[in-house]
């Protein structure tokens, strides 16, 4: 397993749970969308996953290795993984050319080599071509699809294992987003990539993920291969995030009644119960366990027992 957490939790001040106990694997090679409303703890995990923040429990282990906190361990192991952020234009300094917000990472890392060449070399796999037309332009003078492709060619110049993309294409148009879904797609097929999606589209997922990972409150409550979850998910949460992509053989989309997610302020029981439009007496009591690394199709919900995995 390239990338794997167990038990992770992080806590920050005043006891919010951002992540509660989380047990993820990333096989090299595979695409995993991970998916939540916004405040279910997916972008926490992800940075948590990067290093960039440290857990309060449990652990993250690269290539069976634990995760070392020391500079040095650190710093290695952020060549390895890379993150792609979300806001292209905020990620890329206006004051930095092209050129030099790729080489940036060169740089930090003390690559050694042609620095020119590198540079040239991941704007092309990017898809910015021909790459040196693009060393002394600024991200102003850019469209958002461009320095999308800049960002990444940032991660790709020091050929990492890994990607940490988090809502990759939320800032992009429509018409550009396919584009780049494809792009992170070829580089997983031509590269060997292994890529970690964070995202609250489900129709994102399906188009680009191999397993998906749906995140509430904290944890993970139903994963498995996207085609099984997506056309026949088991989970409450997961059936209402469903409901809202568009497809003209569904009728209304299902209204999720009280509040978005707290960390604060995490329910006795199922966590999703309060929430709930199936909800049963025994959701309010009983806790369900924490669901493990599976290749088959799991849901943590009373109405399917985690234990059934096929």
């Amino acid at each position: 397993m390239i990338l794997a957490a167990r038990g992770l939790s992080v806590t920050f001040n005043g006891g919010v749970r951002a992540v509660d106990g989380v047990d993820l694997d990333l096989p090299a090679g595979e695409i995993l969308a991970l998916v939540g409303e916004s405040g279910c703890g997916k972008t926490t995990l992800a940075r948590t996953l990067l290093g960039l923040e440290k857990p309060s429990s449990g652990s993250v282990s690269f290539d069976g290795q634990p995760l070392s906190y020391s500079s040095k361990a650190l710093k290695h192991f952020r060549s390895q993984v890379q993150m792609v952020q979300q806001d292209p234009l905020g990620a890329l300094n206006p004051r930095h050319t092209v050129y030099d917000a790729v080489a940036e990472g060169l740089r930090v890392q003390k690559v050694r080599g042609d620095e020119a060449a590198l540079v040239a070399d991941a704007l092309a796999r990017a898809g910015l071509r021909p790459p040196e037309r693009f060393f002394l332009r600024y991200p102003q003078e850019l469209s958002g699809g461009q320095r999308q492709r800049v960002v990444i060619a940032g991660a790709l110049v020091l050929n990492p294992r890994v990607l940490i993309a988090d809502e990759p294409v939320s800032s992009l148009d429509a018409s550009v987003r396919g584009e780049i879904l494809s792009l992170l797609l070829s580089l997983r097929n031509e590269l060997g990539l292994t890529v970690l999606v964070v995202t609250h589209d489900l129709g994102l997922a399906w188009n680009i993920s191999d397993r998906v990972s749906v995140m509430y409150l904290g944890r993970i409550v139903e994963t498995g291969p996207t085609a099984e979850v997506l056309t026949n998910p088991q989970h409450p949460y997961t059936k209402a995030l469903l409901s809202v992509v568009p497809d003209i053989s569904r009728t209304q989309p299902t209204v999720l009644a009280g509040e978005p997610p707290d960390s604060a302020r995490i329910p006795k029981g199922c966590r999703f119960h309060p929430r709930c439009p199936v909800v049963m007496d025994e959701c309010q009591t009983t806790s369900l366990p924490i669901l493990q690394p599976t290749i088959g199709h799991v849901a943590a919900c009373l109405r399917h027992s985690p234990s059934d995995q096929r």
